[in-house]
């Protein structure tokens, strides 16, 4: 089969033939369509610090995918060949306390697709049969399917805290960004405030439904608030971001009581003012992937039920490149400055 592979820790990817994977008892075989490139395969092309840290190589990378089962191991219960599926990246062992407690989101064994071990920037990816979301839903297409991932981090994110009639403040407009957008809407929200340097990813934030797409190159988000009317500051945040000055700006605009969902993953060290936390009893809460399986199952009734969220989560995907072009896609990908590429395995 065809695969991007890492072949030692070095930058770079190679479109070479590697040896089609087997499935085990448990597992399904998925002839992959499409693959959504994410920042963790930048990070892994470009053999940084961070991929240096927990990659290895030799190793075929991708966990975002979409793709129809081919091959079921014997012991496969419910999933059938022919099936479409996205996949959940996250192996975990079943054992651990937060196994068992049905906290598998929080295992401590965690190994991932595309990490730890080989994952969908191939013809065909191999993962066990837990991990696999089976689509009945005709209307998820192969570009949607594959992004489920990333919109499961949105939807995880979002759905952290009630969002009825609260005012809601995004910082960081790429593509997990924007999709919760529109699910925060969906989930209703009042006001919707987002902030990003990008005017191409601003303006995509205004047509997932932003009240205000911030661009704190030139304006602060206090100055923010006022056009939007607000008087006592926004009443949930969600850090996308992982910039240095994003935390510290939204906590300086929560109301007291806010609450704020921190996925963005910090390049460096950020500097928060304490104080302000305590005295203004604002909560934090740290988000990893998606709550498995809540996450899917909320993900899939959303899309069936309201088509304005799902054309907007579809309209994230900006980019979809043949599978031998990957290295324009990354090119894109790493601009930062539109949705979501998709890379299709079905035209090699």
């Amino acid at each position: 089969m065809k695969a991007l592979y890492k072949a030692g820790p070095h930058a770079g990817f190679e479109l070479v033939d590697r040896p089609e994977p087997g499935a085990g008892p448990a597992d399904v075989k998925i002839r992959v369509m499409t693959t959504g490139i994410c920042g963790t395969d930048l990070h892994i092309q470009s053999w940084d610090s961070w991929a240096q840290g927990i990659i290895e190589a030799p190793l075929i990378a991708g966990h975002e995918f979409y793709g129809e089962v081919v091959e079921v191991g014997e012991d496969v219960r419910e999933v059938k060949v022919g099936d479409r599926v996205s996949g959940e990246g996250h192996v975990v062992c079943g054992i651990c306390r937060n196994c068992r407690a049905g906290r598998r989101q929080m295992c401590i064994h965690t190994v991932s697709v595309g990490v730890q071990r080989d994952g969908a920037f191939a013809e065909y990816v191999v993962i066990p049969e837990t991990n696999a979301w089976v689509h009945h839903d005709p209307s998820v297409t192969p570009e949607l399917g594959a992004i489920f991932d990333p919109f499961g981090n949105a939807t995880h994110t979002a759905l952290s805290f009630p969002l009825v009639g609260e005012d809601v403040l995004i910082t960081g407009a790429g593509p997990i960004g924007l999709m919760a957008i529109a699910v925060a809407r969906h989930a209703g929200a009042r006001k919707i405030a987002v902030t990003d340097i990008s005017r191409p990813r601003l303006d995509l934030a205004r047509q997932l439904g932003a009240d205000l797409a911030i661009d704190v190159s030139t304006t602060r988000v206090r100055d923010a608030q006022r056009e939007l009317g607000m008087r006592e500051g926004f009443d949930v945040g969600m850090e996308m971001s992982g910039h240095p000055s994003a935390l510290p700006e939204m906590i300086d605009n929560m109301n007291h009581g806010g609450r704020i969902a921190m996925l963005g993953l910090p390049s460096q060290e950020i500097t928060i003012d304490w104080g302000k936390v305590v005295t203004h009893m604002l909560t934090l809460k740290g988000i990893y992937g998606r709550e498995m399986y809540e996450t899917w199952y909320a993900m899939s009734a959303m899309l069936s039920s309201n088509p304005v969220l799902h054309a907007g989560i579809s309209a994230v995907v900006t980019d979809t490149l043949p599978a031998t072009d990957w290295e324009k896609g990354f090119e894109i990908a790493r601009s930062g400055v539109g949705g979501k590429v998709v890379l299709d395995w079905t035209r090699l």
